[in-house]
């Protein structure tokens, strides 16, 4: 009879399984020797463990694996709370950057106004960095003048070439044409359909107008009395 798998043994697959999520330093790197890059960032060559760790000690630094699939692993000698920061500020950096998907519909018998309307939104997220996606749906027998609809998406990337370049040509996929625009560098981009807000300097807010105040009413002179000529 085969030996079973025990729960949590070897055989079966542990929750540090997979993609390596932890950073090993110092006592925790348990190979026997690596590759050795010191504090100022010049290769020592291959060293052991230990001698490894003695080198960081005396600098008061940390040894750290930063390239464990290598053969033998590559350690360095630096500040292990600094190499986190700098590592988590550039995935901040990478994430900020990745350009997002924004969607803007036409249709065939669209009105000047809201055309006009949907290229000032699309300037604007292009400006923004992201990518545009025109989308033009048929409505009933709108689908018989197909032309009419790729007339309108060709029209639309013409009056956006200022700021953006088209992924690849308008395709039909059921009832919709679509078509993706990409930002040009922000060097190249030119605002046309949007006015940009003028930067000059908030207006002072105006004094409070001080409440005018009730004149007294003159009191009437007395009358007379009757003895007084």
């Amino acid at each position: 009879m085969s030996r079973q798998p025990r729960p949590g043994g070897r055989y079966q697959r542990g929750r540090y399984s997979g993609r390596r999520t932890y950073i090993r330093k110092n006592e925790r790197i348990r190979v026997r020797e690596v590759r050795l890059i010191g504090p100022d960032a010049k290769q020592i060559g291959i060293v052991s463990t230990i001698d490894a760790m003695k080198i960081a000690k005396a600098h008061g630094l940390d040894l750290v694996e930063i390239a464990p699939t290598a053969k033998p692993p590559v350690c360095r000698v630096l500040d292990f709370g600094k190499y986190k920061y700098e590592l988590s500020k550039k995935s901040k950096e990478r994430s900020h950057h990745i350009s997002k998907i924004k969607e803007v519909k036409f249709r065939v018998r669209i009105e000047k106004h809201d055309y006009e309307t949907k290229l000032r939104r699309a300037e604007e997220f292009l400006d923004k960095g992201n990518k545009v996606k025109l989308t033009l749906s048929f409505r009933g027998r709108e689908l018989e003048h197909k032309e009419l609809g790729f007339e309108v998406i060709r029209r639309a990337v013409q009056e956006l070439a200022h700021i953006s370049v088209s992924e690849s040509q308008p395709r039909q996929v059921g009832r919709n044409i679509t078509l993706v625009l990409a930002p040009l560098p922000a060097n190249k981009r030119k605002i046309k359909l949007t006015q940009p807000q003028a930067k000059g300097k908030p207006d002072k807010p105006k004094a409070k107008e001080k409440p005018v105040k009730p004149q007294a009413k003159e009191k009437p002179d007395k009358p007379q009395d009757k003895g007084e000529k």
